[in-house]
């Protein structure tokens, strides 16, 4: 870092600080008008950014005092180079102001031995309330400070295309990475785990449809739907297809698969990644609700049904550190209304012997085990399918009892849930 690219770090921050879009779009809107930054000054910037947006909390507090604003993005990014980093003012040097001198001489003082808990966990108080009450003080913590670290690379190998074997060996033979730092993931049998991203999407596994990005939990929810070669299958909230693409390779390239969702752009996305995947058993289409027409057609025909629900997204806070800050509990709410909604058509399109699969990438009893516990006390005509027995027969090694719980700490993934409904 240098004057020049604390600056330009400190005017995207203060953007970013304002919440009202996403933090990964207010980087991409700011290098589309910067240009004539490099790639390693781009490095540089978000590194710093999101570094600061990962410990606000506990750096507003850093920052503190009765004179100045707290959250001045130039103060925030001195404390997170100070108090994160580990920096020293000699080693800031010349590129700092005799203002900024002294802010440094007064964060490095700053005493920070007796912070409330919340500031600790760099959570939002109503978010340390809820984890509290659900995991208890001491793994609350454990959790929050998980979410602080940088989530790794998966890639989830396309198995119409080639095995993990395969790929990962062709990985290694280029030297795009060492093998002490790209390995095989230790739950899903078809994924690599690397550090970061080293311009994966330029990569030719990539280009040719061999690999996907796709979390290890993502992964291995689809397991959890467990497809089988010739079944009607549907994914009612597909996104950008991750999970609709791995269900379609764990079919085999069989059967029927309906991918629907109500944003079009994102089904755009899909179309791409569908022509790089192989496919040809996918039907992507556009529904305007959860009780679209479309659907009233296709009651009763599906033997698995895929509900990865709006949720709060706390789980991903490690690849987006700005959700804790822009979720309030009011949105939880609103949400959690839309996911009961969600679950209870699906529950419409199975036949008999079909299966729903409720998921969420949300950390909140409220947004998980509640919603599972509502939905079978309403329909009387489902069961719930333990996880781990479903896990078994698939050979995943993984037991988390009768709903799947992923955890950052505990398995290295986003934090996950699912349940499974079979319909008797």
């Amino acid at each position: 870092m240098n004057e020049n690219l604390i600056r330009q770090a400190a005017m995207l921050l203060n953007d970013m600080l304002k919440f009202e879009r996403p933090a990964d779009a207010e980087m991409s809107a700011f290098f589309r008008n910067n240009r004539n930054l490099g790639n390693k000054e781009r490095a540089l910037i978000a590194e710093c950014v999101y570094g600061v947006i990962r410990r606000l909390r506990y750096l507003s507090t850093v920052t503190a005092n009765e004179e100045d604003d707290p959250d001045d993005a130039r103060k925030l990014i001195l404390a997170w180079m100070l108090r994160v980093q580990g920096r020293s003012l000699r080693d800031l040097g010349d590129m700092l102001s005799e203002q900024q001198k002294e802010w440094a001489v007064a964060i490095k003082a700053k005493k920070t031995d007796d912070l409330p808990l919340a500031v600790q966990a760099d959570v939002r108080d109503w978010l340390w309330e809820k984890l509290v009450d659900q995991y208890g003080e001491k793994e609350a913590l454990t959790i929050c400070r998980s979410l602080l670290e940088q989530a790794t690379l998966d890639l989830r190998v396309n198995t119409i295309k080639g095995t993990r074997d395969e790929v990962l060996e062709k990985m290694l033979a280029e030297n795009i990475h060492n093998e002490n730092l790209m390995a095989a993931m230790p739950i899903s049998p078809i994924g690599i785990r690397m550090p970061n991203r080293l311009g994966i999407n330029r990569h030719v596994l990539f280009t040719e449809g061999k690999i996907e990005v796709q979390d290890e939990g993502s992964q291995v929810l689809s397991f959890l739907v467990a497809p089988k070669r010739g079944q009607m299958v549907a994914d009612l909230c597909a996104g950008a297809g991750g999970k609709t693409l791995a269900l379609g390779a764990l079919m085999r390239n069989t059967g029927r698969l309906y991918a629907f969702d109500v944003n079009e752009r994102r089904l755009n996305n899909l179309s791409k990644r569908l022509k790089r995947s192989g496919l040809s058993n996918l039907n992507a289409q556009k529904i305007n609700n959860e009780n679209d027409l479309k659907l009233k057609r296709l009651n009763g025909k599906f033997d698995r049904v895929l509900v990865d629900a709006p949720c709060s997204s706390l789980g991903t806070v490690r690849r987006n550190p700005d959700l804790k800050w822009r979720q309030t509990q009011e949105d939880v709410s609103a949400v959690n209304v839309l996911q009961k909604n969600i679950l209870a058509r699906a529950a419409k399109l199975v036949k008999t012997g079909g299966r729903v699969v409720y998921a969420t990438c949300s950390l909140l009893r409220e947004e998980n085990e509640d919603v599972a516990e509502d939905f079978l006390s309403q329909h009387p005509e489902f069961t719930l399918v333990p996880a781990n027995e479903i896990l078994a027969q698939q050979q995943i090694k993984l037991d988390t009892g009768k709903y799947l719980n992923l955890l950052p700490h505990i398995h290295g993934t986003d934090g996950f849930f699912a349940a499974v409904f079979e319909k008797k």
